[in-house]
């Protein structure tokens, strides 16, 4: 392991145990998030998504704000099980299903497309014991959406939870609310868990296509299925289902049961009696908890990230064929991916975005030559 890797992975685990909601917040320095490495176009295109992520301030201060919060995490079982996920994504669940006996189940249940394939629905692996890529390195979303760049996740996740800490100290401070701030963040820092196991990056720079599963993209069933694997207890669970979807209404909760009613098949449980539904298998357990709301409130950051990247990239594949010269098969393979993966992993999404909405695609092109030189 290089030096540079072991420190990036050696930050955040000196933090220290957090006291209270507010105190779970991370209050980092956005200074990191301006440092980076300028490098060539040909640097760019032999850089792995791993070491694009290592160089970026951006993704370092939110990894580091990451594992903060979930060292803050007071219950000792969940703060473990928490920690574990982070530092070792790895799809252990895939060890326990009979893909096409679960595949003819979800089926049936209408959970899974009639042409998927039965003997390999779930995205491929190998050993189930270890994580096919960090979870720091990983995309926050499919190729073209939100924070789709090595460290996405990261960044994705990282506000997330800053939001649902401020949204935990708001309800206290406003409506006397006592909630449990160790199922929010718990369920937040695991709501896109299997996003480095979903998105696997391809030789091509660009990153694996999602599947569906449940309605969903894969990714959120796959996640649940792998807390329930790993021992969450329920209204950890149930807390991070709700952050596709609230309980609100019937139709709402309805989604929500399908989510976890297909997570359980593929975990070989039972979730009435893993206390995750009532009885007749129709609802959340009764009354339903609070905090799962706060973990949808807290995941809307795609709100905003999802067009800002749908408007941002065609502007900056204008500016890698007008001033770095990429044409033809160049801007639709490797070199173009490699170009942007690097860009938007030190600069981010959002603020090229915030460039392009204040000083145009010339702005947008003179932030890009501070990153990658021409």
């Amino acid at each position: 392991m290089s030096a540079s890797r072991r420190h990036f992975l050696k930050m955040g685990l000196a933090a220290g145990v957090a006291m209270g909601a507010a105190a779970l917040l991370p209050r980092l320095a956005p200074a990191a998030q301006s440092a980076w490495t300028r490098i060539s176009l040909e640097e760019c295109i032999s850089l792995s998504p791993e070491k694009m992520a290592e160089a970026s301030g951006a993704v370092s201060t939110a990894w580091n704000g990451l594992l903060e919060a979930a060292q803050g995490i007071r219950n000792p079982a969940i703060r473990a099980g928490v920690l574990d996920i982070l530092n070792n994504p790895a799809p252990t669940l895939a060890a326990k299903v009979d893909q096409s006996a679960v595949a003819g189940t979800l089926k049936s249940a209408g959970l899974l497309p009639e042409n998927a394939d039965n003997a390999r629905f779930l995205p491929p692996f190998g050993a189930p014991s270890t994580t096919l890529q960090p979870f720091w390195s990983a995309p926050g979303s499919g190729w073209g959406s939100h924070h789709a760049y090595p460290g996405g996740l990261v960044t994705h996740t990282g506000f997330n939870v800053r939001s649902c800490a401020a949204l935990l100290e708001n309800y206290r401070t406003v409506f006397d609310l006592e909630l449990n701030g160790d199922v929010v963040l718990a369920a937040e820092l695991l709501h896109d868990l299997h996003k480095p196991w979903v998105f696997q990056w391809q030789q091509d720079g660009s990153c694996r296509k999602e599947a569906p599963l449940a309605g969903q993209g894969e990714h959120h069933v796959l996640s649940l299925a792998e807390s329930l694997v790993r021992g969450l207890p329920p209204e950890v669970v149930v807390a991070q289902a709700c952050a596709h979807n609230h309980p609100g209404t019937p139709k709402d909760e309805a989604e929500v049961v399908s989510w976890l009613r297909a997570a359980c098949l593929l975990a070989g449980k039972d979730p009435v009696a893993e206390g995750l539904l009532e009885a007749d298998g129709k609802t959340l357990v009764l009354p339903r908890r609070m905090e799962g709301f706060l973990v949808h409130l807290g995941d809307h950051d795609w709100v905003l990230a999802v067009p800002a990247a749908q408007w941002i990239l065609p502007v900056l594949k204008g500016v890698a064929e007008q001033r770095y010269n990429l044409r033809g098969k160049d801007l639709e393979g490797l070199p173009f991916n490699a170009f942007r993966n690097y860009v938007l992993s030190q600069v981010t999404m959002l603020r090229l975005y915030q460039v392009y909405v204040a000083q145009g695609e010339a702005g947008v092109a003179r932030l890009t030559e501070r990153v990658v030189s021409r």
